[in-house]
């Protein structure tokens, strides 16, 4: 059976489309154009239009006649938590020195007016970040009974956190004793302070193991900042300014100057970031150990 005409009008207006030969927005032939190129009935042209509008290929456009339709997939709205994702993504690959709220509304596609319905300023932007990075943390429940285990498993979570993401620590250091107040930061806390229930410890001494404890953490990975901050900024990495660094720092171990720095030195390799942690860790929890009377 031949296939009506209407439909062989809406199959080939639909092939013009497909074919990038009439485009979003292009108006389609009217049903008089569409009559004398076919030959049909004027009922037949609109039937034919109307086809395509049913399957979403064209709209009505009052004033303007029928147009090819946006079949684009829509954009999900954006809402907070996908703004700060995108955030993260972005200081993550380029650092917070590339990270402006008007980078960042090109990044998904709004206008920079539109990130304001969700974050109030950048400050409040940088805060989330790091509430969500850092809630990212694993903190098993219940965790360690004892205190070592429960400290140490505290530092290392805080640990892979800034090694993933080294902005996370400027933001978290800015101020040591007055850090930024976050859900996940009060978590971390809260579940480090149960390592030291029953120890006999003062509240007051309490708080000041677990901020000296987070403090030296975040001091190390605030170095490992700003190095990986100098490599996004220049595209020279740490190896290569300590290389361009080896002939002047020859030229003052060779002086006399620093003879033991230079004896310490001599033949012994660098000390990676990660074997500063681990050796540093231990020497903290020795520490605590000592305030406990655990010697």
């Amino acid at each position: 059976m031949a296939e009506a005409p209407y439909l062989r009008i809406a199959a080939d207006l639909r092939r013009r489309i497909a074919a990038g030969e009439l485009r979003p927005g292009d108006r389609v032939p009217s049903t008089r154009v569409l009559v004398r190129e076919w030959g049909v009935a004027m009922a037949t042209a609109a039937k034919a239009l109307s086809v395509l509008v049913q399957q979403g290929w064209v709209r009505a456009v009052p004033g303007s006649g029928t147009v090819v339709a946006d079949r684009t997939p829509a954009k999900p709205p954006l809402g907070r938590d996908a703004l700060v994702r995108a955030a993260i993504a972005l200081a993550d690959a380029e650092g917070l020195g590339a990270l402006s709220m008007r980078r960042l509304a090109a990044e998904v596609g709004v206008g920079p007016m539109a990130l304001y319905r969700h974050v109030p300023d950048k400050d409040e932007l940088l805060r989330l970040m790091a509430d969500a990075v850092l809630g990212e943390a694993e903190l098993p429940e219940p965790g360690p009974a004892a205190w070592r285990p429960r400290l140490e498993l505290a530092a290392r979570a805080q640990w892979r956190a800034y090694r993933r993401h080294p902005w996370l620590a400027p933001i978290l250091l800015n101020s040591l004793v007055r850090p930024p107040v976050l859900a996940a930061g009060l978590r971390l806390i809260d579940w480090s302070l149960r390592a030291l229930a029953g120890t006999g410890l003062r509240r007051r001494v309490k708080l000041q193991v677990i901020m000296t404890l987070n403090g030296w953490v975040g001091g190390l990975a605030v170095s490992n900042a700003f190095e990986v901050q100098a490599e996004q900024d220049t595209g020279i990495t740490g190896d290569q300014r300590q290389e361009a660094d080896m002939a002047v720092l020859a030229e003052y171990l060779g002086s006399g100057r620093f003879p033991v720095l230079t004896e310490v030195m001599t033949g012994v390799e660098d000390v990676g970031l990660d074997e500063a942690f681990e050796f540093g860790l231990r020497c903290q929890l020795d520490g605590i150990a000592v305030l406990l009377g655990e010697h």
